[in-house]
C-alpha cells in the first residue's frame, strides 16, 4: 500500500497521515459520519494517557488543546492537568456515565504499530482497548475510537513508549485536536439546521 496516499481504509479502519495538508478535514469528516446527529445524546471525548510517558501523552495533549478551544458541542475528559490513565480509568468512566445520559463516547489513545504506519491516525468503530500494547487489562472505551500510532511495536513496548519523540506526538495531537474542533463547528451548525427543519415540519 502506498503510504503517500493520505487517506485509506485498512481492516475496517480509516487511516489518515497526520501531516497531510487535509488531515484535520478528513478526521472531521469521519467523526461527523459516525457520531449521532440531533438525538440529544451528549458527545464525549475521553482522552486516555499520561504525561509521564512521552508516547502515552497523545491523549492528554489532545484533551488540553481542546480544553483551550472551549468546545461548545462536545465534552472532553482527560487533560495534562487531569489525565485519565490506568489507575483512574474505570472510575472516570463511571463518573461520565453518571453525569451524562446515554453518552456517545469517542476514545482517544496512543498505540504502537508497524514502522511504516508510525504517524498514522486511525478512526475505527468500537472501543479502544487501553493498555493492550503493554499487557494491561483495562476497560474498553468508546462507541468509536481515534488512535495515533506513535512508535513501533514488538519489543520492550513500555520502553518504546517512554522513548518516543515528543515532536511527533505533539504534531499528531495538534492534528487530532484540530479535526475534532472542525467537527464541533460543523456539528453545531448541522444540528441547528436539523432543528430548524424539524420545527418547520411541525408547523406545516
Amino acid at each position: 500500500m502506498n503510504l503517500k496516499t493520505s487517506f485509506f481504509e485498512r481492516k475496517g479502519k480509516v487511516s489518515i497521515v497526520h501531516d497531510d495538508s487535509n488531515a484535520a478535514e478528513q478526521l472531521a469528516r469521519e467523526l461527523l459520519l459516525n457520531i449521532p446527529g440531533v438525538t440529544g445524546r451528549p458527545i464525549i471525548f475521553v482522552c486516555i494517557g499520561t504525561d509521564r510517558s512521552t508516547g502515552d501523552s497523545l491523549g492528554p495533549l489532545v484533551g488540553s488543546i481542546l480544553e483551550e478551544k472551549q468546545l461548545q458541542s462536545f465534552y472532553v475528559y482527560g487533560t495534562l492537568d487531569e489525565p485519565i490513565h490506568a489507575v483512574n480509568l474505570a472510575d472516570k468512566l463511571k463518573e461520565i456515565q453518571t453525569l451524562h445520559v446515554n453518552p456517545y463516547i469517542i476514545g482517544i489513545d496512543a498505540c504502537l504499530g508497524r514502522i511504516k504506519n508510525v504517524g498514522i491516525i486511525q478512526v475505527g468503530n468500537g472501543p479502544v482497548k487501553p493498555g493492550a500494547g503493554v499487557n494491561k487489562e483495562l476497560p474498553a472505551v468508546g462507541d468509536i475510537h481515534i488512535t495515533g500510532i506513535v512508535n513501533v511495536s514488538g519489543f520492550m513496548e513500555f520502553f518504546v513508549l517512554q522513548n518516543t519523540r515528543l515532536n511527533l506526538v505533539m504534531r499528531m495531537a495538534k492534528t487530532i485536536a484540530l479535526g475534532i474542533y472542525q467537527a464541533s463547528l460543523l456539528y453545531s451548525k448541522q444540528n441547528w439546521m436539523e432543528v430548524d427543519w424539524i420545527e418547520e415540519e411541525k408547523t406545516n
